[in-house]
C-alpha cells in the first residue's frame, strides 16, 4: 500500500503557524550579573612617596665668622677696658691663626662655668679665677693650659682692706660690719678672705652686718672709699686701678690682711676643644705674649704679664690649702 501524500497547502500552513508561534514567545530575560561582575575592578594606585628626609644645615666650623670660638672672662676691673683688651688680643690671634674669636664678659664666674659646661659648649675657652677654674674642673668643664704672670710671678695674693678713718684696726673688729667682695667665686676676693675671717673667729655668714657684691676688685676698692662698706676684699693691689679716678686711694684705703700665694688665673678650655686647636691658640698667646703690643693688649685685658704653660696639676698645691682648712668646694657653689 502506498504511503499518503500530505497536501502541499498543509505542509505550507504548518511552517507559516511555527514561524507566528515563535514570534509572539516573550524574549527571553537577561540573567541577573553576578556580583563579582557587577564590582568594578580595583584599581591599584602608585603608593605615594615618602618625602626625602632633610638633612640638618651643617654646623659652620668652629672658628669661622660664622661660628666665633667663645671666649668667656668676668671682669676683674673696668668693663670696658677688659673688653676692649680682649678684643685687641682676639684680633692678634686671628693674624696669626685664622680663628675668629669672641670675647665674652660675663657678670659671674658661675656663668662662665655654666657656659663651658653646657653640651655643646656655649664658651670653648675661658679664663676663671682659681677657685673657679678648680670647681669648673670638677665639673668636667675646663682644663687648665696656660697660666698668667704678673710682675714674672704666676702666683699672687689676696687683700682685705678698710678706710684708714675707719678706726678697724684688725679683722676681729669686722664683727658687725659690712662688707664688699668682688664675686662670691672669686678665690682672692671671697674665698680666701672668708677663710682667713673664720680662723680670726669672724663667720661671713652670721658675723657680718652684710656682705655686697661689688662685682669687680676696683669697684670693692671703691666701695669702701666711697662708704659704701666698712671692709672689702680684692687682689694686690688692686687699689692702683682706680687711682685715676681716685687720686687718694692709697692713702685713704689701708690693707689690714694679705693673703697666702694663690696661682694666677689664665687660659683654660672645654674638654670639647680638640687638641689640635688648643695648641694652635695657646701658641699663638705665647707668641703674642712676647711682642710689645700683645704685652699691652694682655695688660689692658686682665693686667697679665706674660703667659706660661701648665696643667691640672699645677693648682694642686693651692687644693691642698683649701683641703687643710676644710674647705670643701661644692659647699661654696
Amino acid at each position: 500500500m502506498s504511503k499518503a501524500r500530505v497536501p502541499y497547502f498543509v505542509l505550507a500552513m504548518l511552517l507559516v503557524g511555527a514561524l507566528v508561534l515563535g514570534a509572539c514567545q516573550p524574549a527571553a530575560t537577561p540573567e541577573p550579573a553576578t556580583e563579582e561582575a557587577a564590582m568594578p575592578e580595583p584599581t591599584m594606585e602608585e603608593p605615594t612617596a615618602m618625602p626625602e628626609p632633610t638633612e640638618e644645615p651643617a654646623m659652620p666650623e668652629l672658628g669661622t665668622e660664622e661660628n666665633p670660638i667663645i671666649w668667656a672672662v668676668v671682669p676683674s676691673g673696668d668693663t670696658e677696658r677688659v673688653v676692649s683688651g680682649f678684643d685687641e688680643v682676639a684680633k692678634m690671634i686671628k693674624d696669626e691663626t685664622g680663628l675668629v674669636i669672641q670675647p665674652l664678659v660675663a657678670t659671674e664666674y658661675a656663668g662662665v662655668i655654666e657656659a663651658m659646661a653646657s653640651d655643646p659648649p656655649k664658651a670653648q675657652m675661658g679664663s676663671l679665677a682659681t677657685f673657679a677654674y678648680i670647681l669648673a674642673h670638677q665639673k668636667g668643664a675646663a682644663d687648665a693650659e696656660l697660666v698668667a704672670t704678673r710682675y714674672g710671678s704666676a702666683v699672687y695674693n689676696g687683700q682685705i682692706f678698710v678706710r684708714a678713718d675707719s678706726g678697724i684696726e684688725s679683722l676681729a673688729d669686722l664683727a658687725g660690719k659690712t662688707f664688699c667682695r668682688p664675686d662670691p667665686l672669686s678665690t682672692s676676693g671671697w674665698i680666701i678672705p672668708s677663710i682667713t675671717l673664720k680662723a680670726a673667729g669672724i663667720d661671713p655668714e652670721t658675723d657680718l652686718a652684710a656682705i655686697v657684691d661689688a662685682g669687680s676688685h676696683d669697684a670693692s676698692v671703691a666701695g669702701v672709699y666711697n662708704g659704701d662698706c666698712d671692709a672689702g676684699s680684692s687682689y694686690v693691689d688692686a687699689r692702683s686701678t682706680i687711682e685715676a679716678d681716685y687720686p687718694d686711694v692709697m692713702d685713704v684705703i689701708k690693707v689690714i690682711e694679705v693673703s697666702t700665694d694663690i696661682p694666677n688665673d689664665g687660659v683654660q678650655y672645654a674638654p670639647s676643644m680638640t687638641r689640635e686647636m688648643r695648641d694652635t691658640i695657646n701658641d699663638a698667646l705665647l707668641k703674642i705674649a712676647e711682642t710689645e703690643e700683645g704685652k699691652a693688649a694682655l695688660d689692658t685685658a686682665y693686667q697679665w704679664g706674660g703667659l706660661q704653660k701648665i696643667d691640672d696639676t699645677f693648682y694642686d698645691p693651692f687644693r691642698q690649702v683649701l683641703d687643710s682648712a676644710g674647705v670643701n668646694i661644692e659647699d661654696l657653689q
